[in-house]
């Protein structure tokens, strides 16, 4: 059985005109991977809330329905607590740049941003009160001051603790180049 969508001597049709899905620039993006800490501290809440639901079947067949259906309400928070915590982190669109917290999301459009450039400064390492020497992105607003505004990105959070210290600057270059194209207009 032939498969021509397999094959690399297929002939492409030049004629088609559609857009792919990654050329959509109204979409949000991240414009890096999530970091090995952030995967990690989701791959374990999912883990405890795969025993937190076992625990509620358990519960279920040997107490009363009430006490099951709290267990699996607390194993649900822990799922959705997962999920949060991997869709944190900055999202950018033609729109504008989006940061993602645990509890709260803001969102700033392109027409806001005066500047956004990389500096060496203190941040803070995985979001704890301790601070290290690091990179941050920093985004100036406009008709704002610049002094105590949080870091976009920063090379210690996450995202990038423990990976390669270029995936930061591809990363701050790629929200960089975003703000140059659509900070313009």
């Amino acid at each position: 059985m032939p498969l021509p969508f397999l094959t690399a001597d297929r002939a492409f049709d030049t004629t088609d005109d559609v857009a792919l899905p990654y050329d959509d620039r109204d979409r949000w993006r991240r414009p890096y991977r999530p970091g090995p800490w952030r995967v990690g501290a989701a791959a374990v809440l999912l883990l405890l809330a795969s025993f937190v639901l076992f625990s509620s079947v358990i519960i279920a067949a040997t107490a009363t329905p009430a006490s099951a259906a709290t267990v699996f309400g607390f194993a649900l928070v822990i799922v959705v607590a997962a999920l949060r915590l991997l869709r944190m982190g900055v999202w950018v669109s033609a729109r504008g740049v989006r940061h993602v917290g645990f509890l709260v999301t803001r969102t700033i459009a392109w027409d806001q941003v005066a500047s956004v450039r990389t500096v060496q400064q203190p941040v803070r390492w995985l979001g704890l009160p301790r601070t290290v020497q690091g990179q941050a992105l920093v985004m100036n607003r406009r008709g704002r001051s610049s002094d105590g505004q949080a870091p976009v990105l920063t090379s210690h959070n996450a995202d990038f603790l423990g990976r390669d210290p270029l995936a930061f600057d591809r990363a701050a270059d790629t929200v960089e180049a975003w703000a140059d194209e659509y900070g313009r207009a």
